[in-house]
């Protein structure tokens, strides 16, 4: 097995697609023990990756929100209602 993995940074969707890719392929039982193992190395590599991602993401959402005083302004999501039938929708 080849490494995929490019050595410029990628977003965060592409690292999301490539561990998808990774898991099938583990969990299909169709590749070696090395092979396996090497996969699942790549795995941990990406998810650090992944995880390193939202940590900046959480820094700068941080950062954008706080008041002069360094206090995070918190503000309420109210989402427009835009749905007039009565479903209800999903919290994203």
């Amino acid at each position: 097995m080849s490494d995929t993995t490019p050595s410029s940074p990628q977003d965060f969707a592409a690292t999301v697609e490539q561990l998808e890719a990774l898991v099938e392929r583990l969990e299909s039982g169709a590749l070696s023990l090395e092979d396996s193992l090497t996969a699942f190395e790549q795995g941990v590599r990406l998810t650090r990756e992944a995880q390193n991602r939202l940590d900046n993401a959480e820094l700068k959402v941080r950062a954008l929100s706080e008041d002069g005083d360094g206090r995070l302004a918190v503000t309420p999501f109210n989402a427009p209602d835009d749905d007039a039938s009565g479903e209800e929708n999903p919290p994203w």
